[in-house]
């Protein structure tokens, strides 16, 4: 009888590391990426993404652009995709929707639209060159837009005016919808807790993957007069940010980033940064 090789433990390069995420959308996910590295994971859920409330408004949009296609969609985000497909489902508009979205030209702010897109055999055709609103703008600033129909599908319920301005300028007739909302997904408690172990020091790592998190982080110390304390936190522990724009907030902040993605901004980019980060700056 041959005898069986003996089963290698898999490596754990991030044993012994605390990592706190907040996330909500992938938190499963996140936390088993970390978790089979070895990490000790601390979870905090602080929003969840829900369907906007206003269906009258979004069937009165979907409406429009299934019968109407504009010249262009402008798709900050995939979640934004995925929500308004779920929508078009429901109500039975599956087939038109997926053909309009297949006769207009599909300006993406980032990747993720693209995976979005991919059931309906679709593919943005422009990609912005930094998956920002300032990117969006950048490439389309040399374009002649006068007259053309132009939707924005908005991040969250955020109205973007910065985006909306810059395009009528151009002379462009914008639309907006927004399929979902944030909504607060925790106990004050589990936040305070959270908030309580990052001032402490109690923690290694902090992943954020939204600035709602941050948004979400600062709105629950302000309230406790524990603001200034926090931002301390925040610049004391090591901050492993998913992509540009959640870097912009924490700059504004004056928070330093230690970890992020180089170009695709994915959970897996970010946890192999997060290894690699890890590898260099061994805990003593």
């Amino acid at each position: 009888m041959t005898p069986t090789a003996p089963i290698q433990a898999a490596p754990q390069p991030l044993k012994h590391w605390r990592v706190a995420v907040p996330e909500s959308r992938q938190l499963n996910v996140l936390h088993d990426m970390l978790a089979v590295r070895g990490a000790t994971v601390v979870r905090c859920p602080l929003v969840s993404i829900r369907d906007n409330p206003d269906e009258h408004t979004i069937k009165a949009w979907l409406l429009q652009f299934c019968a109407s296609p504009p010249d262009d969609l402008i798709i900050l985000t995939g979640e934004g995709i995925r929500r308004l497909t779920g929508f078009a489902e429901r109500w039975g508009m599956l087939e038109p929707w997926a053909s309009a979205l297949g006769k207009v030209r599909k300006i993406a702010r980032g990747p993720k639209p693209a995976s979005a897109l991919r059931p309906h055999q679709l593919k943005p055709n422009v990609l912005a060159v930094a998956p920002t609103t300032d990117g969006v703008m950048q490439t389309l600033q040399h374009e002649e837009l006068v007259g053309r129909k132009i939707a924005i599908q908005l991040y969250g319920e955020e109205p973007n005016l910065k985006l909306q301005h810059f395009l009528m300028a151009k002379g462009a007739h914008i639309d907006t919808v927004a399929p979902y909302i944030y909504a607060s997904d925790a106990e004050a408690e589990q936040v305070t807790q959270l908030i309580d172990d990052l001032i402490n020091h109690q923690l290694d790592i902090l992943v954020l993957t939204s600035i709602v998190q941050i948004k979400r982080l600062m709105s629950v110390a302000k309230k406790q007069g524990r603001e200034a304390q926090l931002i301390a936190a925040f610049k004391a522990i090591y901050i492993a940010a998913i992509g540009p724009i959640v870097a912009q907030m924490l700059n504004e902040l004056e928070v330093p980033i230690a970890i992020m993605p180089d170009d695709k901004f994915f959970m897996k980019p970010l946890v192999r940064k997060i290894v690699t980060f890890v590898a260099a700056n061994p805990k003593p």
